[in-house]
C-alpha cells in the first residue's frame, strides 16, 4: 500500500496530474506531438522569462547537470558546494575527465557572492555550477546577488540547478543572465519523476559548439535543432510531457503571484511549527528555503523511529539526508501542497512525537 508522501521528493502527486498523463499515446515524430511540445516549450519560456530556448530531457536533473559540463567546460570549472547535491556535481565533473575544483560551504550555509567572486577572480575558470536551493540542507542561495557578480564575468558559463525551486519562487533568466537553468519535474512541478526542463542562453549555445567530446545524449546542438521542430533529440517521455502541460496551465490559472505566495506561507507556517515543537532551524537565518524547511534536531527525539511510526499510519516522512541524517529533517511545502496538507502533517507528528522523545 502505499504512503503519503511528505518527503522533499518525489513529492506527492495530485490525481488530475495521473488523469492528464492517461491522455493518447502519439508518435513523437507525429504533429499532434509537436504542438504539445511547443505549448510546453513555450509555457515554461513564460515561466523564466527564458530569452533562449527550453529543452525537454527524458532523463533526472542529474542527467542534465552532467551534460551541462560537457558542454561547457572547455578550461575549468568552480564548483560550488553547500550540500550533497551541489558536492556531487563536483565529483560528475570530475568523473566527466574535466578539470575542476570544488569550493566548499559549511551545510547549512549558503553560497554567497564574495565566494563567487573570490574564486572567478582567479581567471582560472569558463564554467560554474551552482545550486540554488540544497535539498540535502534546506538553504538557499542568494541567487540574485551571485547574478551580479557574474556580470564581471562573461567568459565564465553560470550552470545553475534550480531542482528544488523552479515554479516555487520568482526565477527571470532575462534579468539573472544563466546561461543553463536546469530543473526535475518530481519536486515543485509536483509530477513524477524521470523528466528534466532546461533552458539554455544563445551564449551558451554558442560555446558549446565548439566544446569537443560533449557526447550525443545531451548534446545542446542536437537539442537546439530538434527544439527548431518542436521535438527532442530522441524519443522522450511523453505521458510526463502531457502532465506537464496540465501543471502549467495549473500554475498560469493560479497566478504566479499567488503560487510564490503560497510556497512563502507554507514556508513560514512550517518554520514556526517546528520551533514551535522545540526544534531548531538547520539552514541560516535569511538564507532558508521557501520548498523545504531543514530543522535541527533536539537531541532527544528519535527520529528514525518517528519516520518508522508515520509509516505504519500510512505516511512517508523524512529524517534527514547524508552526513546529517537524524541529526535534521526535512519538511517539504511544495508544488501542489496547501496548508491544509501541512496540517494534516503537523497533526500526526504532534500526536507520535511523545512516543519517540526521551
Amino acid at each position: 500500500m502505499g504512503k503519503k508522501l511528505y518527503i522533499p521528493g518525489p513529492v506527492e502527486v495530485s490525481p488530475d496530474v495521473y488523469q492528464a498523463m492517461c491522455a493518447a499515446m502519439v508518435g513523437h515524430r507525429m504533429k499532434e506531438y509537436a504542438e504539445v511540445h511547443h505549448r510546453v516549450t513555450t509555457g515554461l519560456k513564460n515561466l523564466l522569462n527564458a530569452p533562449g530556448p527550453v529543452f525537454l530531457s527524458t532523463s533526472s536533473a542529474f542527467g542534465v547537470m552532467e551534460g551541462a559540463v560537457r558542454n561547457l567546460v572547455q578550461k575549468r570549472c568552480a564548483n560550488f558546494a553547500n550540500g550533497a547535491f551541489s558536492g556531487k556535481w563536483h565529483d560528475v565533473t570530475l568523473r566527466c575527465g574535466l578539470q575542476a575544483d570544488k569550493f566548499s560551504a559549511e551545510w547549512g550555509r549558503p553560497i554567497t557572492a564574495e565566494m563567487v567572486d573570490e574564486a572567478l577572480a582567479t581567471g582560472k575558470y569558463d564554467a560554474m555550477t551552482l545550486v540554488h536551493n540544497e535539498t540535502s540542507t534546506g538553504v538557499m542561495s542568494p541567487l540574485e546577488e551571485i547574478a551580479e557578480v557574474m556580470k564581471k564575468y562573461p567568459e565564465v558559463s553560470f550552470i545553475v540547478d534550480t531542482v528544488s525551486s523552479m515554479t516555487a519562487v520568482p526565477i527571470d533568466l532575462g534579468a539573472l543572465g544563466i546561461d543553463v537553468c536546469l530543473a526535475g519535474v518530481q519536486k515543485a512541478f509536483g509530477l513524477p519523476p524521470g523528466l528534466a526542463v532546461f533552458a539554455v542562453s544563445q551564449r551558451a549555445l554558442e560555446k558549446a559548439r565548439t566544446t569537443p567530446n560533449r557526447g550525443y545524449y545531451f548534446d545542446f546542438e542536437e537539442f537546439e535543432k530538434n527544439d527548431l521542430k518542436d521535438n527532442t533529440p530522441s524519443t522522450p517521455v511523453i505521458s510526463l510531457i502531457y502532465a506537464l502541460d496540465h501543471q502549467l496551465k495549473k500554475f498560469f490559472a493560479e497566478g504566479l503571484e499567488n503560487r510564490y505566495a503560497r510556497h512563502r506561507q507554507m514556508a513560514e507556517a512550517t518554520r514556526q511549527w517546528i520551533l514551535d515543537q522545540g526544534f531548531g532551524l538547520f539552514a541560516a537565518e535569511g538564507y532558508r528555503s521557501m520548498t523545504l524547511t531543514s530543522g535541527a534536531n533536539d537531541g532527544k527525539t528519535d527520529l528514525e523511529k518517528l519516520k518508522k511510526l508515520a509509516g505504519e499510519r500510512g505516511y512517508a516522512i523524512d529524517n534527514g539526508y547524508g552526513k546529517i541524517k537524524n541529526q535534521t529533517f526535512r519538511i517539504p511545502h511544495m508544488a501542489d501542497m496547501t496548508m491544509g496538507d501541512l496540517r494534516e502533517l503537523f497533526d500526526l507528528l504532534e500526536e507520535l512525537l511523545p512516543q519517540v522523545r526521551t
